[in-house]
């Protein structure tokens, strides 16, 4: 006969020692010792994410959303609640770009298996608790994009963009400056290379003999938290004209030494006045906030038509159409970008690899011209 609802169960004997033993056991149970093994499973955590292959800048950041709004709350992972959550996320921890709380969140839900895991039971014997995620189905991030359709410039606007701005470099306040903002920008556009990945080249690391046109190496963007991959960025003939011209003319304007092959290729105009004059000095590379911000405040002034604000990685995906459209095949835009899969070189075409209208156009063409031939 089953239990009618509200009536109190009574367990069976030797559950009912069990169970006491563990009230009792997790009674006596110190607020250190808890602390202990959380700071324990945080180590081991790591160090487990280190053997699978995670590189050091990920495994830096790997538990930080854990510390965040346990110390927020001050409980121990395994006393949060999804409410608790909840609340945090929509208040005190919400950010403005949803991929952070969304990257916060899926960590903290990887730090929960990995607790589950390996320390669940140890868990549940000595402070009576029950290990569980607070990311459920209800506050699970859903990827819903951070852009909408990213539309670049068409090809004559990006180069009347880039005529604009290189006549206007003569009166710039800070005539270095702003050329080597130019190039940088100039050189994501004719490269495709990203934001951070030009701001750590160094230059040493261009190779002007290799392949026609010259080469440089790039640190890339890494998959799956495994670090950065390096790669050969393309100069072509007008990125290697440019490039000498800026190392040969304008590199040298900075405050640092231009022969050392490890200076920045792009460096810093801040430097500390108690360092300036030093020899052998090395300046910092210029940061890819420094440099989104030169590039927006450009394109508000010397770019026309619909689009009328540029990014990095705007220009990024210029690139890639414009040469697409030219005619590249699209394994070699995946190589000009440095893609593992040509699907997600597809998606940086989304505003010309459907083009009904051309296509229209070509096979009509090609219909007359056979038509003419067999006439």
């Amino acid at each position: 006969m089953k239990d009618r609802p509200g009536e109190h169960v009574q367990p069976e004997p030797g559950l009912a020692d069990v169970l006491t033993l563990q009230r009792q056991t997790a009674a006596t149970a110190s607020v250190e010792a808890e602390r202990a093994l959380f700071q324990d499973s945080l180590a081991e955590y790591v160090w487990a994410r280190d053997v699978a292959g995670l590189s050091p800048r990920t495994l830096d950041s790997l538990v930080q959303p854990v510390l965040e709004i346990c110390s927020y709350y001050d409980v121990m992972p395994w006393h949060l609640t999804s409410r608790q959550l909840d609340k945090y996320f929509a208040g005190p921890g919400k950010r403005p770009r949803h991929t952070t709380v969304r990257s916060k969140i899926n960590r903290i839900d990887l730090y929960y298996a990995f607790l589950e895991q390996r320390y669940a039971g140890e868990i549940h014997r000595r402070f009576g608790a029950v290990v569980e995620s607070p990311v459920d189905a209800f506050n699970r991030p859903v990827h819903r994009g951070d852009f909408g359709l990213r539309i670049p410039p068409s090809a004559r606007a990006t180069k009347e963009f880039f005529a604009s701005w290189r006549e206007a470099l003569p009166q710039a306040r800070k005539y270095p400056v702003a050329v080597r903002n130019y190039v940088m920008s100039k050189l994501t556009y004719i490269s495709g290379v990203r934001a951070a990945e030009l701001c750590q080249v160094q230059l040493g690391d261009v190779h002007w003999e290799n392949g026609q046109w010259g080469r440089f190496l790039v640190h890339g963007k890494g998959a799956g938290g495994s670090g950065p991959r390096d790669r050969e960025a393309f100069l072509f003939e007008e990125g290697r004209a440019l490039l000498w011209w800026y190392v040969e003319e304008v590199r040298g304007e900075f405050p640092d030494d231009p022969c050392d092959p490890r200076a920045p290729l792009f460096p810093s105009e801040r430097l500390a006045k108690s360092l300036a004059g030093m020899d052998g000095l090395l300046a910092p590379p210029v940061v890819p906030d420094t440099f989104r911000r030169a590039l927006k405040m450009a394109s508000h002034e010397h770019l026309r038509g619909p689009v009328h604000e540029l990014f990095p990685h705007l220009l990024r995906h210029a690139c890639a159409t414009h040469n697409y459209e030219a005619g590249m095949p699209l394994w070699d835009v995946q190589v000009l970008l440095g893609h593992v899969w040509a699907s997600t070189t597809v998606g940086y075409l989304a505003t010309a690899k459907g083009d009904p209208e051309r296509a229209s156009l070509e096979s009509s063409r090609r219909a007359v011209r056979r038509l003419s031939t067999e006439a």
